[in-house]
């Protein structure tokens, strides 16, 4: 055998060996967290399709949440378990009995909504950001319907709502959103991802 040929034959086996190193000692990925979290908002502000959306499933027949259902909402680098809830007056009343246990709460408001109904989104997320249960967690407001003319701007909203005197010393986001730029909700949730895992480290230093 030549040395060329001996020399050539040595490498190949040095590059399998490691090849094969690579791929048995590498183990599957590491598992991505999973958070729980409550959705809550109005009828019709749009909780449903949002969701809907974000795992992929159609929308045409969505109609309103009676209870409540659980989404399993993949991400890259986490999996978030969304309890949402339904917004009529016969089930906001009960809301506060499916806080326990949650990590996060994602609020979603009809930002084209009447001044009415905007004033009880108003209150209902005041109320939840001073709920026991829920004033230390996180929380992703979402100003839906912005593809709507008569939707109010994020920063009308944030006003409208007194987001900043509120919520001081909080960990919020809002963004605005709409069922026809799934990507920027997307990017909105990935926002509360961070959130939450930065609430999981501070804790961990606790």
């Amino acid at each position: 055998m030549s040395k060329c040929l001996h020399f050539t034959l040595r490498i190949c086996r040095i590059c399998a060996s490691t090849c094969f190193r690579t791929l048995c000692c590498k183990g599957p990925p590491p598992p991505r967290p999973e958070y729980d979290l409550v959705c809550i908002g109005l009828t019709g502000s749009g909780k449903t399709s949002l969701l809907s959306r974000l795992c992929s499933e159609a929308t045409d027949h969505v109609g309103p949440t009676t209870g409540f259902s659980i989404k399993a909402v993949p991400f890259q680098n986490a999996i978030l378990n969304v309890k949402e809830l339904g917004g009529a007056d016969s089930i906001k009343k009960y809301w506060s009995r499916y806080y326990q246990g949650s990590q996060g709460v994602v609020f979603v408001l009809d930002s084209a909504s009447s001044d009415e109904d905007l004033e009880t989104a108003r209150t209902e997320l005041h109320s939840a950001l001073q709920h026991p249960q829920l004033c230390t967690l996180p929380f992703l407001i979402l100003a839906n319907h912005q593809d709507k003319p008569a939707a109010r701007t994020t920063q009308e909203i944030k006003k409208y709502f007194e987001l900043e005197p509120l919520a001081r010393g909080k960990s919020w986001i809002l963004e605005g959103s709409s069922v026809d730029n799934i990507d920027a909700v997307k990017q909105s949730f990935i926002q509360l991802i961070e959130l939450l895992e930065i609430k999981d480290q501070d804790t961990g230093r606790i």
